[in-house]
């Protein structure tokens, strides 16, 4: 017996031609791929919302001449060094830097440490990446 079930779904002409654009646009060969893929993004921001245990990644780009910011940098992450896998640095220039810190935790713990990170004076820019752990989504 397969675990595949099939139902129907009824939608607007007009919403179905955007789906199936947006599907086309991304690469889908099927509207079954792009549901389960649309399902699977809000069972993990779900995840997120609830406090589960999570995964992601935070960017960090900044100049790394400025005064006391790495120190800055090193001891907030020292102090959420429980939800910190990895971390890698990377020279993008003669001043700026790209850090990209892969994390795992709960959520709060995780997004608390983003704040943290983006509140550093001199960060030039963050980007929050929120995935999953993979074990609660099917």
């Amino acid at each position: 017996m397969s675990n595949i079930i099939r139902f129907g779904v009824s939608l607007e002409k007009d919403l179905i031609a955007e789906f199936d654009r947006y599907l086309k646009d991304n690469g889908y060969t099927s509207r079954c791929e792009g549901i389960r893929d649309l399902i699977r993004e809000e069972l993990v921001k779900r995840e997120w919302r609830v406090g589960q245990r999570v995964a992601g990644a935070i960017s960090l780009v900044y100049n790394h001449h400025r005064r006391e910011l790495i120190n800055r940098l090193t001891d907030t992450q020292h102090d959420f060094h429980e939800n910190i896998i990895s971390s890698q640095h990377i020279h993008l220039d003669d001043d700026n830097c790209l850090e990209v810190i892969v994390v795992k935790g709960k959520s709060k713990e995780v997004q608390k440490l983003h704040r943290a990170l983006r509140a550093v004076k001199g960060v030039k820019h963050t980007a929050f990446t929120m995935t999953t752990t993979g074990k609660k989504i099917p």
